[in-house]
């Protein structure tokens, strides 16, 4: 298994569609950075996201997930209560190959700042909008920018095809669109 450049991620989101909208280069003037990356591609977050709540005395519980539990906001920045979490979405639509697997890190930008990105992995053949989960780890409120950088892939290409896909198994999150709350 090797780790793959920015080549081979420019040509692959080119010729097939890996990566939509694909930014060929870094962007980075007044904006936290995205882009393709020496060995990775930096994605974006789009401007909806699910701010956690208690207002209506909810539990977080993954095998009966009450959507009560979050706020629905869109906005060019989120605010991020203290000690707190979110669901967002990135603006990019990935198609990952058979023979590939993507891991999801947090950009340092905003590690720096107690933002936290889970670490998510994209199996061979998963398709979608990854769903973020953003926690503040700090006491003080934390803002994210949307339509900026918030994390980046990192894509591990093997030397054969795996012998059974996210797509052949039929996965849960197949093919996600928006913001996609847990499923059992």
């Amino acid at each position: 298994m090797s780790i793959k450049s920015d080549k081979w991620i420019r040509r692959m989101s080119l010729e097939h569609q890996m990566i939509e909208p694909f930014h060929e280069n870094q962007v980075k003037t007044g904006v936290i950075s995205y882009g393709v990356s020496s060995y990775g591609y930096d994605i974006r977050v789009s401007d909806e996201f699910k701010i956690f709540t208690n207002v209506n005395n909810s539990m977080v519980d993954p095998k009966n997930f009450d959507s009560k539990s979050f706020v629905d906001f869109k906005g060019d920045m989120c605010i991020v209560p203290p000690n707190s979490f979110a669901l967002a979405r990135t603006l990019e639509y990935l198609r990952i190959p058979r023979n590939v697997l993507v891991v999801t890190l947090g950009k340092s930008t905003y590690a720096r700042c107690g933002i936290i990105i889970n670490v998510t992995p994209l199996e061979p053949e998963w398709e979608g909008h990854v769903t973020l989960e953003i926690s503040n780890t700090t006491p003080l409120p934390a803002k994210i920018y949307a339509n900026e950088g918030i994390a980046q892939l990192l894509f591990y290409e093997s030397d054969e095809p795996c012998a059974i896909s996210y797509k052949d198994r039929k996965g849960k999150y197949q093919g996600q669109r928006g913001i996609t709350l847990p499923k059992l």
